[in-house]
């Protein structure tokens, strides 16, 4: 057996050849189905198109040119006739299957490019035909793998049979270890309280599972939306870009709680925006309590009328004066912000239509009396209060 590592051997001085030596060859001619190659014998080798790689090859010309050097196995030889065929794919076989081992012993990750894509899966040159399952391939299913052909992809081998010519290669199991190893850094660093940017990626009947940077954290479904969410499809698809609010982390069963509804404005942070201190607004009246009642002034938004501040007269129920679903004036006296509060009168509203009745009126007698003052009818003021005191009894 020639050695064809061996760098001082020249293509011209092997004399003897036997089927199952290695040696180094220099293509001469390429034809469509075989490749002729000096081997430094008596006369050229053949290299079968089939013995050329370990896949399928089209045309002998997309893998090798006039000049290359490789090295090829002796697979079949008789002087009688001039016949000396030789392997490519042989010796790129034993050798992969070499490499393959280390590999998969030490854990190395290694680098392939997809070949082909069958029934079941990618083809990958790894020196031979590498197989990755469908399974294999992605942390998530992929209905249609056609875009793959081409992609050089990083593997992790998973399984050989050098009987079986079996070579079974995952691409899955490397993503599996950077969403682990990001995952426990995600869990080291989130806080609660933060708003991060998330993928959607699964939806469940009671909520959805959002990719925050290696790690997924649920959506229950009360927190998707301040409006009642029926089921989560109604309002997220998956591979949505969405904003979403931290609210729980446990890192021993590496759980996190999020909030989707919360990382966005809700009602009572644009209710503080529409309204303000001082203003009257419509409500209609959705709760009553022993201390007051409370009353709907914006969708999903609620104040606080207190007992005090429903009548200007002493009321010992809020049911004396309100009911459930009535519609009602109400004037805001404040707006707490941090503990989303709005406190507000009816009472307020009562006085201040009062107090306008009155400026009114007392316009209305001020008109009257330079009237009849000028007109000389002798009218007094005591006489024109008196008498719209009367009226407004």
């Amino acid at each position: 057996m020639v050695d064809g590592t061996d760098s001082n051997l020249s293509l011209n001085n092997v004399e003897t050849l036997s089927v199952g030596d290695v040696v180094k060859a220099k293509v001469t001619k390429v034809e469509d189905k075989q490749v002729l190659v000096d081997v430094g014998y008596k006369y050229d080798g053949l290299i079968p198109i089939s013995e050329l790689s370990g896949l399928h090859v089209e045309k002998t010309s997309d893998l090798v040119a006039i000049g290359d050097e490789f090295e090829v196995k002796v697979t079949k030889l008789n002087d009688d006739s001039e016949e000396l065929v030789v392997s490519k794919k042989a010796v790129d076989a034993e050798n992969a299957w070499k490499d393959l081992v280390e590999k998969k012993e030490t854990g190395v990750i290694i680098e392939a490019e997809v070949k082909d894509v069958v029934k079941g899966g990618l083809v990958v040159d790894v020196g031979l035909r590498g197989f990755i399952p469908a399974s294999m391939v992605e942390r998530h299913f992929v209905e249609d793998f056609s875009d793959y052909k081409g992609r050089t992809l990083k593997l992790r081998v998973m399984e050989l049979d050098k009987e079986k010519n079996k070579v079974i290669l995952s691409h899955k199991a490397i993503l599996d270890e950077e969403a682990k190893q990001g995952k426990t850094k995600v869990l080291e660093t989130i806080e609660v309280g933060s708003i991060l940017d998330g993928t959607v990626q699964r939806l469940t009947d009671f909520g959805v599972f959002v990719d925050i940077g290696g790690v997924d954290g649920l959506v229950h479904v009360s927190e998707l939306a301040w409006d009642h969410v029926e089921k989560p499809s109604d309002v997220v698809k998956e591979g949505e870009q969405v904003k979403v609010k931290v609210l729980k982390v446990d890192k021993n069963n590496e759980r996190i709680s999020l909030s989707m509804k919360d990382a966005q404005p809700g009602p009572f942070d644009e209710a503080a925006e529409k309204f303000k201190k001082g203003d009257v607004v419509s409500g209609t009246v959705k709760r009553l309590t022993g201390f007051g009642a409370f009353v709907e002034i914006a969708p999903r938004v609620e104040g606080l009328v207190h007992i005090s501040q429903i009548a200007n007269r002493r009321v010992k129920t809020p049911s004396e004066v309100l009911k459930e679903g009535q519609e009602v004036k109400v004037k805001v006296l404040d707006i707490n912000l941090k503990d989303q509060r709005i406190s507000l009168s009816i009472r307020a509203v009562e006085e201040d239509r009062e107090e306008e009745a009155e400026r009114i009126s007392r316009k209305e007698l001020q008109q009257y009396t330079q009237e009849n003052n000028q007109q000389g009818m002798g009218i007094t003021l005591g006489d024109l209060f008196g008498d719209l005191k009367d009226k407004l009894k």
